[in-house]
């Protein structure tokens, strides 16, 4: 029987530990780093649900409501594809980048989407209307993941070990110590900082850029996003857990199993749903995320090696896309 884990006290003695000097690492445990990374897929045994149309091998999915478009990409090919969810099935528009794509998500407008390019040293806007880069800003430092916040741009970059912080292109403060940042996540008055290498959560002050105290989030934590209850939820793909944090202060609330090498991670707000992929079994797990502890509600067989998923917050409309290029999956819900 699954059972709700909490750490409260270990959560306490964390914050106690860390340093508020930016250049310090208390939580890393060892001084050989690996992120983890998904489980290979094996050979699906089971019809994925919903229906199925061919798509390219895909590590990040976007979905642009307003413009009815989804937007995926991997970091082999200096492309993005435009798939109309109208009609998924019909050939997508591309859009060609100076180089692959380290992270893509959307835009505060709603309407355009914004990509760390890190071999180009490059974050870039685009317009999904006419397939086109917008604008582009020089970031050094290999850009791993961009994010905008009011007038600022929030950057991790994995040369420097940094997250720069960028007001009309130009940086004007450098967060240190972090040495695998890959997800920024826009939680109240803080970006919150996921590190893979450390697999930790790290709070940045958004108006001082002041570093806060970390917590330690699992064995090997991959992705994460916020809900709509004010927490940070983040999958520990080599723990094989959903977390879920408050961010005011950082305390980690909930911890709960998920067998099957979990990774992609989407939030449907209108109905609560956490939707994670478990890349080892070919699967999506819905889990109620609305009580105490997370509850599964949907358990769906998926295409084969289901590294990204996104949900659409109005209709509840699910897309996985395979990082094999066995296609995109739609599933309506």
């Amino acid at each position: 029987m699954r059972r709700l884990i909490t750490t409260c006290l270990a959560a306490v003695a964390l914050l106690t530990a860390c340093s508020g000097d930016n250049t310090s690492r208390p939580l890393q445990v060892t001084d050989q780093l690996t992120s983890a990374t998904p489980a290979p897929a094996p050979q699906p045994r089971t019809q994925p649900a919903g229906t199925v149309v061919p798509a390219p091998a895909t590590e990040h999915i976007t979905l642009v409501p307003r413009r009815h478009t989804l937007a995926l990409t991997n970091t082999d090919t200096a492309r993005i594809s435009l798939f109309d969810t109208n009609a998924p099935g019909q050939k997508p528009r591309t859009v060609e980048l100076p180089a692959p794509a380290s992270s893509l998500r959307l835009g505060p407008d709603g309407t355009t989407l914004l990509a760390a390019l890190s071999e180009a040293n490059t974050v870039a806007r685009i317009d999904p209307n006419t397939a086109r880069i917008t604008q582009r800003t020089d970031v050094p430092g290999s850009p791993t993941d961009a994010l905008d916040v009011g007038d600022k741009l929030f950057v991790s970059r994995s040369q420097t070990d940094d997250v720069a912080i960028l007001r009309d292109g130009e940086i004007q403060q450098r967060v240190d110590g972090f040495p695998g940042a890959d997800d920024l996540v826009r939680r109240g008055s803080t970006v919150v900082v996921l590190d893979r290498l450390t697999t930790s959560l790290t709070p940045i002050e958004i108006n001082s850029g002041d570093k806060q105290p970390a917590l330690r989030a699992g064995e090997g934590a991959t992705n994460a996003i916020a809900d709509e209850f004010g927490r940070v939820l983040a999958i520990d793909t080599r723990g094989e857990e959903i977390m879920a944090f408050a961010t005011d202060p950082l305390i980690m609330k909930q911890r709960y199993p998920v067998p099957g090498s979990p990774y992609a991670l989407a939030f449907a707000p209108r109905r609560d749903l956490a939707w994670v992929t478990l890349t080892a079994r070919n699967q999506l797990v819905g889990y109620d995320t609305a009580g105490g502890q997370p509850r599964e509600v949907h358990r769906l067989p998926t295409v084969r090696q289901p590294n990204s998923v996104a949900v659409n917050p109005q209709t509840g409309t699910i897309y996985i896309a395979s990082a094999t290029g066995d296609g995109l999956q739609v599933v309506r819900n």
